[in-house]
Formats: C-alpha cells, sequence, structure tokens
C-alpha cells in the first residue's frame, strides 16, 4: 500500500509499505477514506526529529471503512464506518474506567515511561504505524473505533479522531464559567475549533489571538474578537489590550493551543533546530534530559489571564528542562490543566453537535482536500502557513 513516512527533518514522502494484517484478536483492518494533516504532526516533522526512525508511517485522525476483524471485535463487522481515535486503548482498565484512555495501563509504553499508545507518533508513543496511509491496523479495536452513519461526507465526522475532542478538553479544562470569558492563544485548528466550542457552550466573549491573517478572518466570521500579534510592540502590550476589555483583570480563562513551537521564542527556537540536525544517537538521549520548549504562548497565558483563572495546555509541550514562573503562577493562584484529549471520553458529548445544522462548522472546517500523493507539499504548506492553509485532509 502506499503511506506517508517519515524521512528526516523536513523530509516525508509516499512509499511503497507492506498491507497491515491482523495480528492480535483485538485488532481490525481498516481502508481509509479520509485522513488529517495535524498540528502535531509538524512537531515530527520539525523539532521531535530525535525520537523518529526514517520509515516511520505518519499519521493520526483517519476515518474509513473496516475490511477485517480479529476474533476479539465484536462490535464491527466489515463494511462498518467508523472514525478512529488517534489514541490506543483498551476500555476496560482502571485508567479508562476512569475517562483517561491517554493513560491506558494496557498500552502505556512502559519502556519510555509514557502514556497510552499513539498512531504515527514516535517511539515514546510505541512507533505504531500510522495513518497517512490506504490501510491501518488498529489495535484494541473493541474499544477504539467510533462507528457513524453512512450519507453525510467524511467531513461531518472525521474530526472525531482528535480535534473535536481535543478542542471540547481544551474548553472543559478551561472552566469557563457560565457568561465567561476565554482567550485562545493560535487559531490553527484546535485553537479555532476551541473559540467554536467555547461559544456553542455559552462563553459571553472569546477572544482569539494570531499572526496569521487567513486564521484571524476565520475566527472573526464566527464571532469571536480577534487580535493581530502583528499589531502589538510586545505580549504585554497585547495583555493590557484585552485587559482593557475584561473589568482590567484579563479573562476568566486561556487556551494555549500553541505548544513547544511558538513564535518569538529566538533561543529555544534555535536550541530546538539544533538538536533536531544531531545524528539521532546523539540527539534523542539529549533531548530526553535536556529539551526545551519555546514558551513565549504559555508565558504569555500567565500574564494574561484573570487571578484565580485558568489555563488550559492543549498545545504539545515536550520539553523536560523548561524554566516555570512559579513564583507568578503561585502568586496569582492559578489552575492549569493539560494532556493529550481522551477521546472516547468526550465523543458522545461531541456526537450531538453533529448534524445538519452543523453548528461548530465541520463540514466546512477543512481549507484543502488533497490526494496522499500530494503529502509532501502539504506538509511544507501547513508549515509555512501558506495558501490559508489551517486544516487539510488527505484522501488515499
Amino acid at each position: 500500500m502506499k503511506a506517508v513516512t517519515w524521512q528526516g527533518h523536513r523530509d516525508v514522502r509516499v512509499d511503497d509499505v507492506p498491507d497491515p494484517r491482523i495480528e492480535e484478536p483485538t485488532d481490525a483492518v481498516i481502508r481509509i477514506t479520509s485522513t488529517g494533516l495535524c498540528g502535531s504532526d509538524l512537531h515530527l516533522y520539525e523539532v521531535l526529529t530525535p525520537f523518529m526512525t526514517p520509515g516511520d508511517i505518519l499519521g493520526h485522525e483517519p476515518m474509513g471503512i473496516v475490511e477485517e476483524v480479529g476474533s476479539d471485535v465484536t462490535n464491527l463487522r466489515p463494511g462498518d464506518r467508523v472514525v478512529v481515535p488517534f489514541q490506543i486503548a483498551c476500555g476496560h482498565c482502571f485508567m479508562c474506567d476512569t475517562g483517561l484512555p491517554t493513560q491506558c495501563e494496557t498500552t502505556q509504553v512502559h519502556g519510555e515511561g509514557m502514556g497510552a499508545a499513539l498512531f504515527g507518533y514516535t517511539r515514546l508513543y510505541g512507533a505504531v504505524p500510522g495513518a497517512q496511509a490506504e490501510y491501518l491496523r488498529v489495535p484494541q479495536a473493541q474499544f477504539g473505533p467510533i462507528k457513524v452513519p453512512e450519507g453525510p461526507s467524511d467531513d461531518r465526522f472525521v474530526y472525531l479522531s482528535d480535534v473535536l475532542p481535543t478542542a471540547w478538553q481544551a474548553v472543559e479544562y478551561a472552566a469557563i464559567p457560565p457568561g465567561g470569558t476565554v482567550a485562545v492563544l493560535g487559531l490553527g485548528p484546535i485553537g479555532d475549533m476551541s473559540c467554536r466550542i467555547a461559544l456553542a457552550r455559552g462563553a459571553e466573549r472569546v477572544f482569539g489571538i494570531d499572526l496569521v491573517p487567513e486564521r484571524l478572518a476565520r475566527a472573526k466570521r464566527r464571532g469571536v474578537q480577534t487580535y493581530d500579534l502583528r499589531a502589538f510592540d510586545d505580549e504585554k502590550a497585547l495583555v493590557e489590550a484585552i485587559r482593557e476589555e475584561t473589568s482590567g483583570r484579563g479573562p476568566d480563562a486561556v487556551i494555549d493551543a500553541v505548544g513547544t513551537e511558538a513564535h518569538g521564542s529566538a533561543a529555544a527556537k534555535l536550541a530546538q533546530t539544533a538538536t533536531a540536525m544531531m545524528p539521532r544517537k546523539i540527539a534523542a538521549p539529549f533531548a530526553e534530559r535536556f529539551s526545551i520548549d519555546r514558551l513565549a504562548a504559555l508565558h504569555t497565558a500567565i500574564d494574561l489571564v484573570r487571578r484565580g483563572g485558568t489555563i488550559s495546555l492543549s498545545g504539545v509541550y515536550g520539553g523536560m528542562a523548561d524554566p516555570m514562573p512559579l513564583l507568578t503562577l503561585f502568586d496569582k493562584q492559578i489552575q492549569m490543566r493539560m494532556g493529550q484529549a481522551n477521546v472516547r471520553r468526550w465523543t458522545d458529548d461531541i456526537l450531538p453537535y453533529l448534524t445538519d445544522q452543523d453548528p461548530l462548522g465541520v463540514d466546512d472546517f477543512a481549507t484543502h482536500r488533497v490526494p496522499l500523493a500530494e503529502a509532501p507539499h502539504a506538509y511544507e504548506m501547513f508549515q509555512r502557513k501558506q495558501d490559508g492553509a489551517v486544516k487539510v485532509l488527505m484522501q488515499p
């Protein structure tokens, strides 16, 4: 089959690889009909290269048709239309029962000291072949895949794999009070959808911050009060502008949907770039102990949120030696929640929004649809924020 493979720093290719097959009784094999390109994939393209191996199959946002199931998978049958969550979880361990499938005790990557295995996401998360491919082997298929109805296009449901539950959890963790305010840093796919969900769930005002004109315009059309970072001398000026809109306090909550590759962190960017260019045998041990993130967005969130407010981190962070302003966090009595989205915990809450009325705008959420063969161009376009790219879907 054809699949998108990682070959090095900013180097992805579409290669012929072996077809997946049933390996365990709890497996299924899915023929993929749509698969997304995620901002998290760009971290592999750019800064997490020490944890990748040439030939790794990328991608973790698929949906498609069940082709085959293992003997222990009794809830699916060939022909079912399903969305596959990006994490792999059993559904019956202590952590899954607690609503934390990202920490599934059956699939935890114990050798790396990490949580549940993820599709297409480095050896830290199990090096499981990913979903930017024609077919996908799905472990723990008795729990993971979400059956969806025939009829609407893939666009209606494919975001259940990642974007929708990640944004939903970001809003849930933000704990926005009824009629409250929230600022969203970064208006890529997760930030954009977080704004939509916050408004749909009753936030009175949503402030969206970015520096890409197309993303700002897109959010503004959905009722978001947008701020162009380029219009301010620095982040302090931005913070003051939003405080003026919130009785001088700052918003009740801030969602950081940017993560480790934040704009404006020159020294950390240089360190990340240098690490990505090292030989992998040297870079991986170094990154595991001394890696740092670009923290401009997180520092802005800490400065911006009101005292006693909440910061919700949905952007991926991977640093092990990040300096944190604990004095400010403690003094302002800030609450902070974070982590990979617990997909199956939220899907039943999200499904009622996926109707013909389309209150979250999923049907036209994608800005680009390309064949799988054009994946290298799609990665480059998305990484460079060219041609108004916010969300890219690929069809095998």
